[in-house]
């Protein structure tokens, strides 16, 4: 809770957990968006748990605030926000990347956990889910591949992080509690650009972050990477949706791309000691270049939800009756009072 005590009650990114002081970057006054708006399931829960109202209230007094402020753009969201003024900073640039993503995701996840009361998360995600489609959807050249880029200042990127694969399955899910049908659509077609991702690379894994070709060029490829950002985390995105798909829709196709993609986890990233590394380049199958770590999330969330997918059992963690942090960890949806 140290975090919380700052002018504008938008918490700090760092706590000292042995002296129990809260503080921002050195750099910076500022916090990422995705970081204080991806608590909120978690201080809910913990608050219904415990009976400590503390938690949910310190959480979700952070989203009406974000609801509350200007510098939105139809619903789309900066990625920093300033914990002394509370306002947005370095505005004008929108981003399902890095320091926003489950903004977006916790926005209709939050809605679920209680039980769909709340209409401001539910109109917030609807307007957001349309601010997608208004200023950040494109197609690409030849095999029109349906991606999300970013914006900065009024000019399109056709970037996209391995990080917005998460948005096919939240698409699905708010399809699956009744919000627009155009949604699985749409989810479907940016799965198959996930998928794509991985596919057309050497190695069969998608690199950190993806380029999409715009023109129609002979012998062009739709998915181009920069050497910068041909690495490869063994990050859950990807498979994380294709759960969700598979869940939702009981195709069988999810599970073979989900299936492909975890033989090359086996083939390229697999160490002798039987743990995973991190690659360097995912262009090279002859050396792919393992950097000799394994984060956290690719047993937390990679692993997990293959193994989802992958189960017999459909009604495993289901998505009636759990909602998934960002971070994999199921927690019910809240039984009705």
């Amino acid at each position: 809770m140290p975090a919380f005590r700052t002018p504008s009650k938008i918490p700090y990114s760092d706590v000292n957990i042995g002296t129990g002081v809260a503080h921002p970057p050195w750099w910076t006054s500022d916090s990422t968006v995705a970081e204080v708006t991806s608590i909120q399931l978690e201080f809910r829960e913990l608050s219904r748990l415990t009976g400590v109202k503390k938690f949910q209230e310190a959480a979700e007094e952070v989203t009406r605030h974000v609801h509350s402020l200007s510098g939105k753009k139809d619903g789309l969201v900066p990625m920093f926000i300033n914990t002394h003024s509370g306002l947005f900073t370095h505005g004008g640039v929108f981003t399902l990347g890095a320091r926003a993503d489950s903004y977006y995701e916790y926005l209709l996840k939050q809605w679920i956990q209680g039980r769909r009361q709340d209409a401001r998360l539910r109109d917030d995600y609807l307007e957001a889910v349309e601010g997608i489609r208004r200023h950040l959807l494109r197609r690409s050249e030849p095999s029109k591949l349906t991606f999300v880029g970013e914006l900065a200042h009024g000019r399109f990127s056709a970037k996209m992080d391995h990080l917005v694969c998460f948005l096919p399955g939240t698409l699905a899910l708010g399809a699956h509690y009744g919000l627009p049908a155009d949604h699985m659509d749409l989810a479907r077609e940016l799965m198959e650009t996930c998928y794509q991702m991985n596919r057309q690379m050497a190695t069969g894994l998608s690199p950190e972050i993806a380029h999409f070709n715009l023109h129609a060029q002979k012998d062009q490829k739709d998915v181009q990477v920069k050497p910068a950002d041909r690495h490869n985390l063994l990050r859950p995105e990807t498979v994380e949706s294709l759960f969700y798909l598979y869940r939702l829709t009981g195709d069988r196709t999810y599970q073979d791309w989900g299936w492909e993609i975890l033989q090359s986890f086996n083939a390229y990233t697999r160490v002798p000691s039987g743990g995973y590394s991190s690659i360097s380049n995912v262009q090279d199958p002859h050396n792919p270049q393992p950097r000799d770590k394994m984060e956290s999330f690719f047993l937390g969330e990679t692993l997990k939800y293959l193994f989802l997918l992958f189960s017999d059992d459909m009604e495993l963690l289901s998505l009636d009756s759990y909602v998934f942090n960002t971070e994999a960890h199921p927690l019910p949806i809240w039984a009705p009072v």
